[in-house]
Parts: structure tokens; C-alpha cells; sequence
């Protein structure tokens, strides 16, 4: 069987998702090909849109969510004349070539815009091959209702009713959970994991920022060293190296490991008594997946802050706001033996640890 993988470089989660199904088909004889979309086609473009969506949802992230929203709220525009259509066509000449040459049984898009591609090519009768969209995040991204593909991936069953109210077939709905490493679908226990790190046994407190070093690390830190209480602080900043460098050079009352880009986040969640985090697609399918009880910071507007109300209304985790800060959430979470065990059970109950495991099955299923 082949597999084609087709993301877009606009954050970091969907080209994650794609590595991780990829790995997994692989390992049972499938040939894949993973193509970042736009890059592919249009690297000026490709790069344009990357650049654009980190320098939005870093330095104008209000912007970046009303621009969302209006998306999100738009009337639904099927005419052969509106923006997505015109782009498509134009977008879809040089991929047509790839297809041709590497003729895929099945494409698996974990991006809207790769998947209106497909979708358009589809249509116009210049491909005949199954199609799976994937959604990676706790909501139906806009743009999502306006493709008809064969099967579309879901974080949760829970979404199907969102998922129907765009348009999109329920019988095509696999309500799988969002591919992640099956790394996280398994455990092992907070002190073997504190061993493994080489850190103390003792109450762990886990904060990261995004894949990019988003959020005011420094100041939540700072926030986390005032509360009276005996824990360790484990910091995890991504690529934002001058972010490690600033809290490296901290004063701080608490002992603290402050990491950079690490590949073990795994362990670091079994060594957590909490996780404190933005509500990112996959970060959060992972900690659901680990079981650990989440507190929601810097949600970037658009969906993130979806994929935060969606977590927040199924008892999945705590929100950080001006009025109920950190301090005082780690606080009341720590002190609160019955709300981290509810959250714990509620994150067994809608976590998807096998989600990767289960969509390379369907797909491989398909004939």
C-alpha cells in the first residue's frame, strides 16, 4: 500500500501527526511520502504562510483570533469563483505531477489546506484515491466543511455534533483522537520517572511554553515560586533559546530544571504531578493521554482558546485567567486530592493513547 502525507508547516502539531502516522505505517509495510504541501509546491509561499502564522500568533495574537472567528462564522462558499477555489487550482498543477508519478492508494492531509487540495483534484476527476483529513485540535477548524473527503479524524467523539452542524458526514467520522507517539500511551510511575531524570522524589510541578517558546515563561515562574508550598519546578522552553538563557539566570527559592528542545517530554509527564501548559492540539492529547491533570495558560485566540473551553467544560483541566492566577490554581489543584483524582479518571475516560495505533489500522483496512 501507499501512503501519501500531506502537511503544512503553519505551527508544529501537523507535521508531528504526520511523522507519527507515518512511523507507524511504515513498521507494518506500507511506502509513504510526507510533503509539506505549500512548501512542495510554492517554497516562497510555503515559507510566507509559516512566518506569517508564527509572527500572528506571537505578536498579534487578538488579530489573529478575530480573523479566525469571521472565518469561522463566514457563510459557506462552494463558487467557482471565490478565494479557496481560484487558489487550489492554481496551487494544485505542480502536486498533480507528484501524484501521477507516485500514485497513491490513500492521502492523508492533516492540514485544512492540503485537504481542500485533494478535495479539488478529487472533483475535478484528476485523482481517484481515498482521502482522510485529520483535525488537530478539540474543534472543527474553519475552511474543514468546505472539503468532502473520504474520512475525516476527530480528537473525540464529542465533536461530532459540531462536525455535523458544517456539514460534514457523521458516517465519515472517526472519532479516533488526534495521532500522537505511542510514547504517551504508556506509564510508568512518578518516581521512577524522577529517577530516570535524575531529579529529587518529591511533588513536581511541569510548565512548558509552545514548540516556539510562546507565552510569558519567565513571569509564570516567577508566579510558581511564590506559593508556600514544598515542590520542584521542571521548565521545558522549546527552541527559544534566549528564554532558556533568561530563566537559567533566575533567582529563584525552588529548585528548578530548565530545559530547552527535549525528546523525552514523556517521561517528564510521569514525573509531573501536573502539567501547566498552552492548550495546543497535540500537547494536550498527550497529557490526556498520560493521564496528568492540566492547567491551561496563554491559550493563542482561535483554537486554541476552543480546544481550551472543550477541555475546560469535560472536567480535563483548569484555566488560568486575571482573576483566578496561577498561583492560585497550582495552589487549589495541589490541595485538592478529589479534583486531580476526577481529573485523572476523566482523562481515562477521553484520552486517546492509541489514537496513532488506530488510524494506521483503518487505513490499512482500506482496500
Amino acid at each position: 500500500m501507499k501512503v501519501l502525507l500531506l502537511t503544512v508547516t503553519a505551527g508544529h502539531g501537523h507535521t508531528q501527526a504526520a511523522k507519527v502516522i507515518m512511523e507507524c505505517l511504515e513498521k507494518n509495510g506500507a511506502q509513504c511520502k510526507l510533503l509539506d504541501t505549500l512548501e512542495y509546491i510554492n517554497p516562497i509561499l510555503g515559507e510566507s504562510i509559516d512566518k506569517g502564522y508564527l509572527y500572528s500568533t506571537r505578536y498579534t495574537p487578538n488579530v489573529y483570533g478575530r480573523l479566525y472567528d469571521a472565518v469561522d462564522n463566514r457563510d459557506k462558499t462552494d463558487g467557482k469563483f471565490s478565494i479557496p477555489h481560484i487558489m487550489n487550482k492554481l496551487l494544485s498543477k505542480k502536486l498533480i505531477t507528484f501524484l501521477a508519478d507516485f500514485r497513491p492508494d490513500i492521502v492523508v492531509c492533516t492540514h485544512v489546506f492540503a485537504a481542500q487540495i485533494i478535495n479539488y483534484l478529487q472533483k475535478k476527476g484528476t485523482i481517484d484515491t481515498k482521502s482522510i483529513g485529520i483535525v488537530t485540535d478539540f474543534t472543527i477548524h474553519p475552511f474543514w466543511e468546505d472539503t468532502d473527503l473520504d474520512y475525516y479524524v476527530t480528537a473525540n467523539e464529542l465533536l461530532t455534533w459540531q462536525a455535523s452542524k458544517k456539514g460534514i458526514d457523521i458516517k465519515k467520522i472517526l472519532p479516533i483522537g488526534i495521532p500522537i507517539h505511542p510514547k504517551f500511551g504508556t506509564r510508568i510511575s512518578p518516581s521512577e520517572a524522577r529517577k530516570a531524570l535524575g531529579i529529587d522524589d518529591k511533588t513536581t510541578v511541569f510548565i512548558m511554553s509552545g514548540s516556539m517558546g510562546y507565552g510569558d515563561l519567565e513571569s509564570n515562574i516567577t508566579d510558581l515560586d511564590m506559593v508556600d508550598m514544598d515542590f520542584q519546578i521542571i521548565s521545558v522552553c522549546g527552541n527559544n533559546k534566549n528564554l532558556k538563557k533568561k530563566i537559567d539566570e533566575m533567582i529563584l527559592r525552588k529548585r528548578i530544571y530548565n530545559f530547552g528542545f527535549v525528546d523525552n517530554i514523556d517521561i517528564i509527564m510521569d514525573a509531573a504531578d501536573c502539567i501547566i501548559t498552552k492548550p495546543g492540539g497535540l500537547t494536550t492529547s498527550e497529557s490526556l493521554a498520560k493521564r496528568i491533570p492540566m492547567i491551561l495558560i496563554n491559550p493563542i485566540p482561535g483554537q486554541e482558546e476552543r480546544n481550551m473551553e472543550f477541555l475546560l467544560n469535560n472536567g480535563l483541566a483548569i484555566m488560568v485567567t486575571e482573576t483566578y492566577p496561577l498561583d492560585e490554581a497550582l495552589y487549589q489543584l495541589i490541595n485538592n486530592p478529589w479534583r486531580r483524582q476526577f481529573m485523572i479518571q476523566m482523562a481515562e475516560k477521553y484520552g486517546k493513547p492509541n489514537a496513532s495505533r488506530d488510524l494506521c489500522e483503518h487505513i490499512l483496512s482500506i482496500s
